[in-house]
């Protein structure tokens, strides 16, 4: 009852009371009150939704105080040093390598920006699985990084915690926890009964309690102490865990808890009696179980973990089951490891039911915000890892294995990145056994027979990588937690110490050896192209490879060698039983291949690395002979294939084999794939005998039949196209394998040099890609970090830096490395390149570069070969390398490639005779001991033996073979002939005595120490090896097949072979120099005096003749005797060359000769045509700037007087006039424009907001200021007027722009009906009259119509008048009155119309209604003149604002304004001016009062001092007959600049204190006495003001604006201001002649611009314009009285006193001066943006957007894609863009750096304006690194924006569907 009556009472009081008693020494009843009071709140039975008990909670706790308080006094006594901030997936985080001691180290944004990071190696990054910040933890970064806060270690002072403060949350918490414990009991159901949905719904209920918890553990290092002890307390979790006994909730989901750990065992059945139970220390370490896991693994049999597995049939199955583990079985790894889970905390249950519940997202930042606390971290970790068996099971069951594998490395990161702690907890809980065996027993539930080799009876089994659990990478968490664990020293040797581990290590890595298993089709493609080899890949490098790569970080010195022996011997035990369990005996199984060897590759590594680091002598290592030669053979099969891939021998088994061969040479992969299994190969090769690798090189590659000295020859195994790409492969695979020395004696700074040469040789590369291809240890602890200084070194040696350049085409470079012109000399490595590229065409563009450097450096101008590079030095362990070059086999290739290449046969090419070389010279280069010269004599004497005396390659090139039999088919040309006459192409081996046959010659051999161990091997190979030796001295090659295969041939097989003799007579020195005959296409090339001058160093560079004399040389400098045979066969007479080659030969090349004199002739003759062609065509299209070839478009001037314009038209290519009926028309592009809406007051760009303080205010600009004018003016003045007074399309005004081009308006009907038609459109909508240029393909949407008229009508409308200006005045007058004759009906009327409707749809409609009564006609006529006014003024702009660059610019001569003029100008004579109010009579007479007509009116007319003047000028000039004469224009210009002059003085008159204003108005009133008053300002000025002070406040409001200019004005700034006033309408009026009559605009400086207008618009009264200044005034002239005039606009004013002063004042003082439109000015450094914006939230919904953006025309912050601004269904960015741009755009999307565009219903990317410091973007943000605003790019930027040419520039557009 007692609880009860608490439980009504107030919450806080009862809380106050219930500390008061805990607090007394006899507590007892407070406490059974307290747990009385919590069984009721905290009744299980409640829903968890319910809010009520939260609130008891933090009553609770704060014990009667407010909560927020008790936060606050929990959070001053936190002592925590570390950030421990816990962050979720795509938060924005920090890595500085410099700092990081551990490779996973990562920073939050605060942190990071607090400390000093500068010049470190730093990068910014978004959190793929979640993190914690390091900050203040010294087992992760340096002390250095940490900021301002952690570093000051401000826990260490913190005073101690007073006893009562936390006092009750001692009390309550356990209770709360287990009722949490208790929710997550109760709602959990297995997986296979429930969806996932039901786990989903109770965690939404919990969710405010577990937030709940994660808040108190954000309150600091006191309270999370406080709940480490009620989690870590085994007592407490006694005590409420079991439940109390009549609770019946409670036992019931206890049992519910049983039976979910019941399952949590990895081992399904019943274990033996003997194994302990696993509670004696805190993961069960103690239990002394024996086999009992491990025996396990081998017991179950196949099929997924959770499923038993009934089967007793041990070989049943998929054969899964035949898993022979006897290694597992008997190793004593302790059993505890795979047994069900027992608890003793509330921490060991959460953590059981977060993996339970799948890792939800709360639940996981709870547990990892108590990190900071030590003591909670260490029985964290003991508890993660007691479970990490439980985990991988749930991760292999669960449907979201991505979501949780992110969640588990979220927190096994922070656990295991510390030594310390991972340390610690491998010696307590055997954490690397743990780890091992689980990743072990993972793999194991995806086993399949392997079929390599010995399919029926192979024993080994590999994983199938088409399960889920490879091709989805879901070991991947586990296998990046145990590379993780590896890279702590002291972790890393106990491993390689505990050899046990060792082995199963090895047994889990022979589970990917073989896998992925490729056999070639040979009949049918292949019908499914299986993807499983990404899986393949991906799973040895990061479950093989990166392993390895950990542990040989600390196989580095000499102390460690003992662990390299240890693996070393593990492997090639492994490697045994790998071979007898696939039944390998000596060959490879035909037409099989897998690219996955990683047990070759581990031996291989640890080799290197003994060799490299330890010392170790290398032979101490090896296997014996036998054992190498089965080692060698699955690499080389490899080399072998990547071969037969590239020569489309695979082509059936589909792309996915190109891309396995592409892969496995790839960067990322290389140095774990191609690089060990080459290294292996060397080494095999320098410990075996030389003949026998040579030619099992040849054999694997299937080229032995092709080295026959015959000219035919039969092979069984490749097709005749097949043979050439298959010998290039064998011959640079050869030259590959002499020539490397990644792992034979190179330093890491020499293979980085190397590496990046090639790189750099094949493309110049970025910085970010070179640091993506140059292979790195992937261990990132590895010496080699990519950004290490020695990286940036190197870079800066062999390449120089290519700043980011903008090509005018609009394509934007990066900034690029290229190699320095020595690198191209002297380090170019055409091996290297090879080995390197992942595309064929790669090498060639190496070559291509290599060619354009010799040719720029004028070395070489041909085509040049590949260089030869010297190599480093070999490691003294690897010299047995060297004997390839020097054995007998080889020498016998290379000669008969020579002879066949001499002779013309089939399949060889100058690639072949390129690698020949390349092996001789190698030859020559790497001697063997034996070479002594003096020693020659003495080696000839055996001459008779075989085919080469000696090994030595020195003394065999001068030998000379006389006779060689070959076997070769009866229908050979050989065999025709008699068989002593030389014939000539054949090939095979020589022996001038043929008959002691091979056997003797064997013998000789076995003089070798070397051979004689080699035949000590088992017999079976001993004959084997004896066919292959024997065959190659009887047939001087492998030439003929081995026996097997002849076997085959079955009945109707290809003709017999036949043994002939030919006759040779050639040594390999005397071949040489008669290639070189034959590449020179001169008899005798070399004469004999040639060796005197030779010096193998001058002829590093050139063709294959220039390799040939090196070589030559070479051999003549050293050795002796070779250069006497060379002088003696360059001496002797050169031989005919062989008869085939003779005389048709000749005729046949002279015939050739001539042909191609005639077909160069006659390209010269078209090239010129074309290139006249092209001119012409660049004459008229492009801005070409030669002055004297007007283009069509300048109407008029430059024919002749009397001929019509002719236009061409780019269709039909017919020329002629426009004419009514067939009107030609321009092609342009209509878009509406807020450009010139957007300019401001001041010149300078407004800033970027970065901050809350800083705004931008659009009300100052141009737009703005225009439509408050017009609004203002409505307020007061009849509609009608208004809307001629000023202009609108400020913001949506419509651009017209063309490309030059015209074309007849019907065929243009034509081709849009060709494009409607054309579905293969990209980019541009046919349907909404979109198109390009069928010329220069620049985009348009419209066809201007041409007027039609002859240039004489032109000449007229010049002709100067001598009329008064009185008479003009008049005559305008009666022009205006005219009628408007309506056009007839006619094409060209129909298609202006339709022009017309164009423009009005080019924009929005709310651009074209400014009337009160929309639709009216006054609406329309303003908007058709605001057109016009529209594409003057950004002809302005484009000018750059003002005249003085004077001349038809590029922009002019593609104007279309003069057509735009007379299509509108047609248009608005349908509007008649009612002549009552024609402002003209008003601006030119002096009316008498007109009160009476005001009566019958609302409102008056608008005053003309308020009119806008250009405006009225383009009324006048769009209403008047057209043609309009030019003086009636110049009489025009004249009467509005007198208004224009008089609103000057008035602005002008606005701005001065009251007291200058009655200063000036008594200096005008003197000035008025004297002569010409009307020419001078001050008596103007004076005028004015004392016209405009009778108007009732004009000039009361004032004072306050006044005050702030205290500047003094004096006649000359009265008169510069009066001038800058009157410019704008200057210009434009200059302008609108220019393009009316064609004047030309000349070019002035800025000063004078004034004076040249006034004189070009012809306003000084008087003849000659006078030079120099002009006065403003003098320019005025007029036919009444210029005072009276003015008297009568002031009294206007007057008039319509009830405007409002200010409101009157503000209209009077409007300046039309604007500066240029600029795009917002932005900070210098990215950081500086993205930190502001990216956590902005929208304005709409509150949250962060996932993709915000930024506006850089207004600043607008916007959501791309966003929902939650989507309105009218239009996402908020396409929104804005209409808003503030017309449908045009301009976004930076924060999150990626990048700007798009959004034009109309398109939008592109344009690119990045931020690069980083070496010139590159970084789309996405994905390196992170500094980025810094690139002024040029972004200069280009607002420059196409205002010129509006995004559409032309911009290739990439594609529709948006309104979803930006």
């Amino acid at each position: 009852m007692m609880a009860a009556s608490l439980f009504r009472r107030d919450k806080k009081a009862t809380a106050a009371r219930l500390k008061a008693d805990l607090n007394r020494t006899d507590n007892s009843s407070g406490v059974r009150q307290l747990q009385e009071l919590l069984d009721n709140v905290l009744d299980p039975e409640k829903p968890a939704a319910d809010t009520e008990a939260l609130d008891w909670c933090r009553c609770l706790l704060a014990g009667g105080d407010g909560y927020e308080h008790f936060c606050e006094a929990v959070r001053s006594y936190d002592n925590a040093a570390l950030c421990g901030l816990v962050w979720t997936a795509n938060f924005v985080a920090y890595r500085c390598r410099t700092c990081g001691i551990s490779p996973c180290m990562s920073l939050c944004a605060e942190c990071f920006n607090n400390g000093d990071h500068s010049g470190h190696d730093f990068n910014m990054f978004r959190s793929q699985a979640g993190g914690a910040c390091d900050c203040g933890d010294g087992n992760v970064m340096r002390e250095s990084g940490f900021c301002r806060r952690h570093r000051l270690k401000t826990g260490e002072n913190v005073p101690s915690v007073p006893r009562d403060l936390l006092l009750m949350s001692e009390m309550v918490l356990p209770r709360f926890i287990i009722s949490i414990i208790q929710y997550l009991r109760d709602g959990y159901t297995e997986p296979e009964s429930a969806t996932d949905r039901d786990l989903q719904k109770v965690l939404q209920h919990l969710e405010p309690q577990i937030s709940f918890l994660e808040d108190l553990t954000k309150m600091g290092g006191a309270m999370r102490t406080v709940l480490t002890k009620i989690l870590t307390n085994q007592q407490t979790f006694k005590e409420l865990s079991m439940g109390q006994e009549d609770n019946m909730y409670a036992k019931k989901n206890y049992e519910k808890y049983l039976s979910a750990l019941k399952n949590s065992g990895l081992a399904e059945e019943k274990r033996p009696s003997g194994t302990a139970a696993p509670g004696d220390s805190p993961t069960g370490a103690g239990a002394g179980a024996g086999s009992g896991a491990l025996s396990l693994l081998g017991a179950t049999a196949a099929g997924t973990p959770h499923e038993e597995n009934k089967e007793e049939d041990q070989d049943g199955g998929q054969g899964v089951g035949q898993r022979k583990r006897v290694k597992l079985s008997s190793s004593t790894k302790d059993s505890s490891i795979m047994d069900s889970l027992k608890h003793k905390c509330f921490l060991e249950e959460l953590l059981f039911w977060t993996i339970k519940y799948e890792f939800p997202q709360k639940m996981v930042t709870f547990l990892l915000n108590m990190l900071p606390d030590q003591d909670y971290k260490i029985t964290f970790t003991k508890t993660f890892v007691q479970h990490y068996a439980f985990i991988m099971k749930t991760l292999m069951k669960s449907r979201e294995s991505d979501t949780m594998s992110n969640r588990i490395v979220h927190i096994s990161v922070q656990l295991f990145s510390n030594e310390e702690l991972a340390r610690h907890v491998t010696e307590e809980c055997q954490l690397l056994d743990v780890m091992v065996t689980v990743l072990l027993y993972m793999m194991e539930s995806c086993l399949v027979k392997s079929e390599l080799q010995d399919e029926e009876n192979n024993r080994h089994v590999v994983v199938n990588c088409g399960e889920a659990l490879l091709k989805n990478n879901t070991y991947w968490p586990l296998v990046s937690d145990f590379i993780n664990i590896l890279s702590h020293q002291s972790v890393a040797k106990r491993f390689l110490e505990d050899h046990s581990l060792l082995m199963l290590w090895m047994s889990f890595v022979s589970f990917f050896q073989g896998m992925n298993l490729n056999k070639r089709e040979m009949n049918e493609h292949v019908e499914f192209e299986s993807q499983t080899y990404y899986a393949a890949f991906a799973a040895e490098l990061e479950a093989c490879a990166q392993p390895m790569w950990g542990l040989l970080t600390h196989c580095k010195v000499k102390e460690t060698q003992e662990y390299t022996k240890t693996v070393v011997r593990y492997c090639l035990e492994t490697l045994q039983m790998w071979f007898d369990a696939i039944g390998f005996v000596d060959e490879p199984a035909p037409s099989q291949v897998t690219f996955h060897l990683p047990l070759h590759r581990y031996y291989a590594m640890f080799l290197s690395k003994a060799v490299k680091c330890q010392a170790l002598d290398l032979d101490s290592l090896l296997p014996d002979q036998e054992m190498l030669m089965k080692i060698m053979v699955h690499p080389l099969q490899i080399q072998a294939c990547l071969s037969e891939i590239h020569s489309n021998m695979w082509v059936r088994n589909g792309l996915q084999i190109k891309g396995q061969a592409m892969t496995y040479v790839q960067s990322h992969f290389c140095n774990s794939m191609i690089d060990p299994d080459i290294f292996l190969l060397q080494v095999c090769a320098s410990r075996l005998d030389p003949d026998y690798f040579i030619s099992s090189v040849f054999e694997r590659f299937k080229v032995v039949d092709l080295l026959t000295m015959a000219s035919q020859h039969q092979n069984t195994v490749l097709e005749a196209e097949q043979e050439r790409p298959m010998l290039e492969g064998a011959l640079t695979f050869l030259v590959i394998l002499c020539s490397l020395r990644i792992h034979l004696g190179m330093t890491d700074d020499e293979i980085l040099r190397a590496e990046m040469v090639s790189q750099l040789c094949m493309n110049d590369r970025t910085h970010s890609s070179l640091l993506d291809l140059i292979p790195e240890n992937p261990n990132p602890k590895s010496g080699m970090v990519p950004g290490s200084c020695s990286f940036e070194e190197m870079l800066s040696a062999v390449a120089d830096f290519k700043a980011p350049v903008f090509e005018p085409g609009g394509s934007m470079q990066q900034g690029m490395y290229t190699p320095k012109a020595e690198v191209w000399e002297k380090e170019f490595d055409p091996i290297m390149v090879i080995l390197r590229t992942v595309y064929r065409r790669d090498v060639q563009s190496a070559m291509d570069r290599y060619s354009a450097f010799l040719k720029q450096s004028g070395v070489h101008a041909g085509n040049p070969w590949p260089p030869y590079k010297e190599r480093t030095p070999l490691h003294p362990c690897y010299r047995g390398l060297v004997r390839l070059l020097h054995c007998k086999t080889l020498h016998i290739v290379i000669f008969t490639l020579l002879y066949k290449i001499w002779m013309d046969h089939q399949n060889m090419s100058e690639h072949v005779l390129c690698m020949v070389l390349y092996l001789v010279e190698l030859g020559l280069d790497n001697h063997t001991q034996e070479d002594k010269d003096d020693e020659e004599p003495r080696i000839e004497e055996h001459c008779h033996d075989s085919w080469f005396p000696g090994t030595s390659l020195l003394s065999n090139l001068h030998h000379v073979i006389n006779f060689v039999r070959v076997r070769v088919p009866e229908t050979a040309p050989e065999v025709e002939r008699q068989r002593e006459r030389e014939t000539p192409p054949s090939t095979s081996t020589a022996a001038s005595s043929f008959g002691q046959s091979s056997r003797r010659l064997s013998g000789n051999w076995r003089e070798n120490l070397r051979e004689a161990q080699l035949f000590s091997l088992v017999a079976e190979r001993r004959r084997k090896f004896q066919e292959i030796i024997n065959r190659n001295s009887r047939e001087a090659n492998q030439a003929v097949r081995p026996k097997a295969s002849s076997r085959c041939h079955g009945p109707g097989s290809p003709p017999q072979l036949v043994t002939e003799i030919l006759e040779i007579r050639e040594s390999m020195l005397s071949l040489l120099v008669k290639l070189h005959q034959k590449l020179s296409a001169r008899q005798n090339s070399l004469d004999p005096g040639w060796l005197d001058e030779a010096d193998p160093a001058r002829h590093a560079h050139g063709d294959g003749l220039t390799a040939i004399e090196r070589i030559l040389a070479k051999a003549a400098v050293r050795s002796r005797h070779s250069r006497r045979c060379l002088q003696e066969i360059c001496g002797r007479v050169c031989p005919p060359v062989p008869p085939k080659k003779n005389s048709p030969g000749d005729k046949k090349s002279m015939d050739k000769e001539e042909r191609r004199q005639r077909a160069r002739e006659r390209q010269q003759k078209l090239l010129a045509e074309f290139a006249s062609r092209q001119k012409s065509f660049m004459e008229t299209a492009m801005d070409v700037e030669s002055p004297e070839v007007e283009a069509a478009m300048d109407v008029g001037c430059a024919e002749p007087p009397d001929s019509e314009v002719l236009y061409d038209c780019v269709i039909c290519g017919q020329s002629g006039p426009s004419t009514e009926d067939r009107p030609t028309g321009l092609v342009v592009l209509l878009q509406a424009s807020s450009v010139l809406g957007h300019r401001y007051r001041s010149d300078e760009a407004k800033q970027l907001p970065t901050s809350d303080e800083e705004r931008i205010f659009p009300e100052d600009t141009c737009g703005a200021a225009n439509d408050v004018r017009l609004a203002l003016l409505q307020r007061y003045f009849k509609d009608s007027s208004c809307l001629q007074s000023v202009s609108i399309g400020w913001d949506g005004g419509v651009y017209v722009q063309t490309c030059g081009h015209t074309l007849h308006i019907d065929c243009h009907k034509s081709y849009m009906e060709s494009l409607r038609n054309d579905q293969v459109l990209q980019g541009f909508s046919v349907d909404k009259g979109e198109f390009t240029c069928p010329l220069c393909r620049q985009f348009a949407n419209s066809v201007l119509p041409c007027k039609p008229g002859s240039a004489t009508q032109v000449g007229s409308w010049h002709a100067a008048g001598h009329k008064s200006h009185a008479v003009l005045v008049k005559e305008v007058e009666e022009l205006q009155e005219q009628l408007a004759v309506f056009p007839t009906e006619s094409n060209l009327t129909k298609e202006m119309e339709s022009v017309i409707k164009d423009i009005k749809n080019a924009t929005q409609k709310k651009y074209m209604d400014y009337g009160k009564n929309p639709g009216s006609p006054d609406n329309d006529f303003l908007f058709m003149y605001s057109v016009a006014r529209t594409n003057l003024e950004l002809e302005l702009v484009h000018r750059g604002g003002n005249l003085c660059s004077g001349g038809a610019s590029a922009a002019a001569k593609r104007s279309c304004l003069n057509q735009l003029f007379h299509v509108l100008a047609m248009h608005m004579r349908l509007y008649s001016i009612d002549s009552a109010y024609n402002p003209w009579t008003r601006l030119t007479q002096i009316t008498q009062n007109r009160e009476s007509d005001y009566e019958d009116e609302e409102r008056p007319e608008v005053p003309m001092l308020f009119r806008d003047v250009p405006s009225l000028l383009i009324i006048f000039v769009l209403t008047m007959p057209q043609p309009l004469r030019k003086e009636h224009f110049t009489c025009v210009v004249k009467v509005l600049y007198t208004l224009q002059f008089t609103q000057a003085l008035a602005a002008l008159s606005v701005k001065f204190s009251p007291e200058e204003r009655l200063a000036w108005s008594n200096t005008g009133a003197a000035k008025k006495n004297l002569p010409n008053p009307e020419r001078s300002c001050e008596a103007l000025l004076g005028h004015v003001i004392s016209e405009l002070a009778k108007a009732k406040g004009i000039y009361d409001g004032s004072s306050e604006d006044t005050m702030l200019s205290s500047s003094v004005w004096s006649p000359q700034s009265i008169e510069f201001s009066l001038q800058q006033f009157c410019l704008p309408f200057l210009r434009l009026s200059c302008l609108l002649q220019h393009h009316l009559y064609g004047d030309n605009l000349p070019g002035c400086q800025l000063e004078e611009e004034f004076s040249l207008l006034v004189g070009c618009l012809a306003l000084l009264p008087g003849l000659a314009p006078p030079i120099g200044s002009v006065s403003s005034a003098a320019c005025l002239e007029s036919n009444v009285s210029v005072l009276d005039l003015l008297t009568q606009w002031c009294a206007e004013l007057v008039d319509q006193a009830d405007t409002p002063a200010l409101q009157a004042m503000s209209l009077l003082a409007h300046d039309p001066r604007w500066a240029a439109p600029r795009l917002l000015q932005l900070p210098d450094n990215y950081n500086t943006i993205f930190q502001y914006y990216h956590r902005k939230t929208c304005s709409a919904c509150g949250k962060t957007p996932k993709d915000p953006a930024l506006c850089l025309v207004c600043g607008a912050f916007v959501c791309l894609k966003g929902l939650c601004c989507k309105q009218q269904g239009l996402c908020e960015c396409v929104l804005h863009s209409q808003h503030c741009g017309a449908a045009t755009g301009i976004f930076l999307l924060i999150n990626a750096s990048v700007i798009i565009i959004i034009r109309g219903h398109r939008f592109c990317l344009w690119g990045s304006v931020y690069l980083d410091a070496h010139g590159e973007e970084d789309r996405d943000l994905r390196r992170g690194k500094p980025l810094f605003l690139c002024e040029e790019r972004y200069r280009v930027l607002q420059q196409q924006w205002v010129a509006h040419t995004f559409d032309h520039i911009n290739k990439r557009w594609g529709p948006h569907y309104n979803g930006l």
